[in-house]
């Protein structure tokens, strides 16, 4: 998406940036945008010749409190031997600054985190470039590596004032869900609001049906796409990106996320075999958690939903809407 922006916004984009690295050890090359979505990040070269990555934070999406948790937990799990980007301090010892409005942005968020070398799985919508054998170790390992985090969360002890959102029944089917009222929202027909409304119902029904006891809660990383999985060590090892929306919420969303955007892959069954394989080789996942993923992928499509009406700017939004509330609806019929 960072190569669509108009010149404008990428120039404007470009000086706030440096304003942000003043704060850094920084050499003195210009920032690369590499992303803009939820977050603009840069490609930086710190000053020892290391890559990092800088975020400026979109502005109202997190408070001071939720981002910082957000770097106490990557940097626990950093500690924890789960490669993942780590902070990186400003020169004065700080891991997040406050960079003042101006006449482009409100006040807003910058931080610097380490630098993953790799390339991502893949990219959504396009087929997966690695063979069918390769994406049955790729995804073991995922299933590995989601494991481990899911252990390391659960022994860490946060620090106080940790907070982060929380994908309950509340943040995805509640009255305000986290990203977005996916039955109510621009852009539906009268005809796609009631069939989302029904279904809205229809799963909280089923979830409320769940014995909290048979659903694994804790901290999730929340977005385990294709895109913030990176494949390193010339593809022997994964490593995971993008904390953005990691909070609390239950462990087999992490296992719907990686899988509901591979659903169309020719090899999907022996992916999805991997991912639980590969988890299971670490961590329990009980066989009512088994049986709800395919609850849970259809709880994960209809986020797309919210969070694309309320991103009308994002290119194509209109076919993708119609799209995602075609596939939200025909994965439920499923259930």
């Amino acid at each position: 998406m960072a190569d669509q922006l108009p010149q404008t916004i990428r120039d404007a984009l470009q000086k706030r940036a440096l304003e942000a690295l003043d704060h850094w050890s920084a050499q003195a090359r210009e920032p690369v945008l590499m992303k803009y979505r939820e977050n603009a990040v840069f490609r930086i070269v710190l000053r020892d010749g290391q890559f990092a990555a800088l975020r400026l934070h979109r502005p109202g999406y997190h408070d001071e409190t939720s981002l910082r948790s957000e770097l106490h937990f990557m940097a626990a799990l950093k500690l924890g031997g789960l490669d993942v980007p780590s902070p990186v301090p400003t020169r004065n010892g700080q891991s997040l600054v406050l960079l003042p409005a101006n006449k482009h942005f409100p006040e807003q968020h910058a931080d610097v985190v380490s630098w993953i070398d790799g390339l991502p799985l893949g990219q959504t919508g396009m087929p997966l470039s690695q063979s069918a054998e390769m994406q049955v170790d790729v995804f073991f390992r995922v299933g590995q590596g989601m494991a481990t985090m899911h252990e390391l969360a659960d022994t860490w002890e946060p620090p106080e004032r940790f907070r982060r959102p929380a994908w309950d029944a509340e943040g995805l089917l509640g009255k305000k869900p986290l990203w977005g009222r996916f039955w109510d929202c621009r852009g539906l027909s009268s005809d796609s609001s009631a069939a989302l409304s029904a279904l809205r119902d229809e799963l909280r029904h089923a979830l409320a049906a769940i014995s909290p006891d048979d659903l694994d809660y804790g901290l999730i990383h929340a977005d385990l796409v294709r895109e913030n999985i990176f494949l390193t060590e010339n593809e022997s090892n994964v490593a995971f990106i993008d904390f953005d929306d990691a909070g609390h919420g239950y462990r087999v969303f992490d296992l719907a996320t990686t899988l509901l955007k591979n659903r169309n892959e020719p090899a999907y069954p022996a992916i999805e075999k991997a991912l639980l394989g590969g988890y299971r080789s670490r961590r329990a996942l009980s066989g009512a958690a088994l049986a709800s993923l395919p609850l849970f992928m259809v709880l994960r499509s209809l986020t797309y939903i919210g969070w694309l009406a309320e991103r009308p700017e994002t290119p194509d939004a209109p076919a993708r809407l119609s799209r995602y509330i075609a596939e939200s609806l025909e994965m439920a019929r499923k259930l």
